[in-house]
């Protein structure tokens, strides 16, 4: 009904188009997607940054509030006062409904939006009161969902008279910046439901056009007020955005909305809107919203190379890209990117190689094309070591490996087999390279100190060529370890610049150490007398190969006791250290092992969590969607043994889910692409039924015997997979 009724004002919103584009002639520059930072105003965090500039080589960092923006906030208009409370409200929608009469709704819906001030007279907390402060919007959020809530429930009549009040606020003329009340009214106005309908959408387009062009500082207040909305209002509003995106490049009917050469700057309105909202969530520990939910997926069927070379060549000027908000764009789409990058690179670096050999008059070889690494396997760390340095120029072509003594094409399994093996032997701990925490079930740099860091950054190579390869790894590090590893994202120029590292919190430390994070935690929850009860210093103590060393967290920090006033810094120093300071040469190795492959202007789209995913993959499992693509060698996918084998799968718990997939794949995380991307193959072994299943973890490939009975089948399927460590049982 809504639509219909919005259909007979499209010659009242082509007016209103017309209108509203005479009055942004002359501001038409501003809604270019240039890039909006936030400043830094007092009392208030700092944000990130909204838009990403590939040009600038490093995250952006945020700017301080220019002093003429530090000036008075401009009077309030009066408002009028308006006393109707949610329990009034709520009696006249009752009373409308029983009666059919509508005008006491109808008349309070058609004053309440029909400009920003009588917005803000029905849904300011106190008229009286300015809130000029980022910490309370003064909007009475209770009232504002009620009265949205009805607004779907009402006549066509009533929900015109609001959209036509909007826009009667839109066509505002403007004198002067905004006040805290306009910028009130823009958060209000982002919630309303009727703008998930695709015939408000003219409407809306504009609304988020001249919220797009508030100055810094206004979009610092709307992102601060924005973070105390409801989870579920939160939520809803970056849904109805992310669709209007959605439905503006794919419409289902492309009538009814202008041509897009005649609203171009509709995508990027709604881009830097969102940002707003990313901005926000990433505000709140933990956030709103998982940053999952920014993510969308109509981005997947454009021609992501082609965004990403316009932000590469364009950056942030007038040209717009989807890589300028990376938050959108999938960890799937990224993938892509980065496998299309990956993939332009290698030829580009084997055409060259090509080119030199023909231009020195030498006979061209296949073997030029590749990364050969030749090992053996008594000494598979050291030649690996000595491979990858000595072929560094050629770390970014394809990737082959072979076994020496062994007869064997790699086709993808010698090289997964050869990351198997040389993950479990460097992060074995008598090699002593990495420590396993039990308690939080990761590996973290051991502190110890040696002559020699080169191993450290083998592993960092490795994980780089294993993204850069599409080979999901059996690593266990802690999310700070990919925030440490985006420390920045691209290798400075400069090789005095420090590297990998970044802000840490006991957050971080919990992650790894929890019960020394816990202890730091109660300290300082304490509430006797600190320095009298610890007796501390700002001096650490570690054992070094039997030996115990000490160490100061700041100059003169075994004079410095720890007290109840410096207790605050005395975990953050302690926290810095243990995972930043005392493993600095380690995880710098690590840091240039790693983007000595995978440096690319790529990375800057990335979140940690989304490196962390495309180096292990990721956690969450669906066996479901593994049946489906499993493919079949000896056996019928209606067989009876494999009707048992789903039957019993299914039904097992996570765990057990788990060490299947680890007891076939060599680990149990998914890929990015999906359990499609696994290849996943069960193949009929001609073995007795009394044997347990075998796996090959290079080809993902399960060899299970004919067993006669679901009983068995399940029976013999938990031992192998409970009791199987790698290769062989123990």
């Amino acid at each position: 009904g809504l639509e219909e009724g919005a259909k007979k004002q499209l010659s009242t919103f082509n007016n209103f188009i017309t209108t509203i584009n005479q009055k942004k002639e002359g501001i038409g520059n501003r809604n270019s997607p240039t890039q909006l930072v936030i400043p830094n105003i007092k009392n208030g965090r700092d944000l990130p940054p909204l838009c990403l500039d590939v040009r600038q080589k490093q995250r952006v960092s945020i700017d301080t509030l220019p002093q003429e923006l530090k000036a008075p906030f401009p009077p309030e208009p009066s408002l009028t006062i308006r006393t109707k409370t949610v329990k009034e409200f709520q009696d006249d929608m009752e009373k409308s409904k029983a009666s059919g009469d509508w005008k006491a709704v109808h008349n309070f819906y058609s004053t309440t939006f029909d400009s920003f001030l009588e917005i803000n007279a029905a849904f300011k907390k106190d008229t009286n009161s300015p809130f000029n402060t980022i910490e309370d919007s003064g909007i009475d959020a209770k009232f504002v969902n009620v009265v949205y809530d009805a607004l779907l429930n009402t006549p066509q009549d009533v929900q015109k008279s609001v959209l036509k009040g909007i826009i009667n606020g839109l066509l505002q003329e403007w004198t002067g910046p905004r006040t805290k009340d306009d910028l009130r009214a823009y958060c209000i106005l982002l919630q309303n439901p009727q703008f998930s309908n695709t015939s408000t959408y003219v409407i809306y387009a504009h609304l988020l056009r001249q919220i797009a062009a508030l100055t810094e500082a206004d979009h610092h207040f709307l992102v601060h007020w924005s973070k105390k909305i409801s989870q579920k209002r939160f939520k809803q509003v970056v849904d109805r955005l992310l669709q209007f995106i959605s439905l503006r490049l794919f419409p289902a009917k492309p009538e009814e909305f202008p041509p897009m050469v005649k609203c171009t700057w509709w995508i990027p309105s709604a881009a830097k809107v969102l940002a707003l909202f990313n901005a926000a969530n990433s505000l709140i520990s933990p956030p709103i919203i998982s940053y999952t939910d920014f993510y969308n997926s109509t981005l997947d069927h454009i021609d992501l190379m082609e965004e990403y070379h316009n932000w590469q060549c364009y950056g942030n000027s007038h040209r717009f890209s989807f890589c300028q908000y990376p938050f959108i764009i999938s960890i799937a789409a990224k993938k892509v990117i980065i496998q299309r990058d990956s993939e332009q690179q290698m030829i580009s670096i084997a055409r060259q190689s090509l080119v030199d050999k023909v231009s020195r008059r030498q006979k061209p070889d296949m073997n030029m094309l590749f990364l050969n690494v030749k090992v053996r396997r008594t000494h598979l760390v050291s030649d690996s070591l000595d491979e990858l340095a000595r072929k560094k120029a050629d770390l970014k072509k394809k990737l082959k490996v072979t076994f020496v003594g062994e007869a064997g094409l790699d086709m993808g399994g010698l090289t997964k087999e050869w990351f198997l093996l040389l993950i479990r032997q460097i992060f074995h701990p008598d090699y002593g390279m990495f420590t396993y925490h039990k308690d939080s079930q990761c590996h973290w740099f051991s502190s110890f100190k040696c002559d020699n860091y080169s191993e450290f950054r083998l592993v960092g190579a490795l994980m780089g060529l294993a993204v850069y390869n599409s080979i999901t790894l059996d690593i266990r590090f802690p999310p700070c370890c990919y925030k440490k590893l985006l420390s920045p994202p691209i290798v400075p120029c400069d090789h005095n610049t420090l590297v990998g590292i970044c802000g840490v919190t006991l957050d971080d430390l919990f992650q790894i150490m929890p019960e020394l994070a816990h202890g730091l935690s109660e300290l300082l929850s304490y509430e006797g007398n600190v320095e009298e009860d610890f007796y501390s210093t700002f001096q650490v103590f570690q054992e070094e190969f039997g030996v115990i060393k000490s160490y100061n967290l700041k100059p003169n920090g075994d004079k410095i006791p720890v007290t109840n006033r410096n207790r605050k810094e005395y975990v953050q120093l302690y926290v810095d250290f243990l995972l930043n300071r005392s493993i600095y040469k380690q995880f710098a190795a690590f840091y240039y092992g790693f983007h000595s492959v995978c440096a690319s202007y790529a990375l800057l789209l990335l979140r940690p969590e989304e490196v962390e995913i495309l180096v292990c993959g990721s956690p969450e499992l669906d066996m479901s969607a593994l049946q489906k693509s499993t493919q079949y060698e000896g056996y019928q996918k209606t067989d009876l043994t494999i009707r048992y084998f789903w039957d019993v799968v299914l039904g097992f718990s996570l765990d057990l889910q788990k060490k299947l997939l680890h007891f076939t794949t060599g680990s149990d995380r998914v890929p990015v692409g999906g359990m499609a991307d696994l290849n996943f193959k069960i193949s009929k072994s001609e073995t007795s039924t009394n044997w347990l299943p075998v796996a090959h973890t290079c080809f993902n490939q399960l060899c299970l015997p004919p067993y006669k009975n679901k009983k068995e089948l399940k029976q013999k399927l938990i031992i192998g997979i409970s009791n199987a460590e790698g290769f062989g049982l123990e």
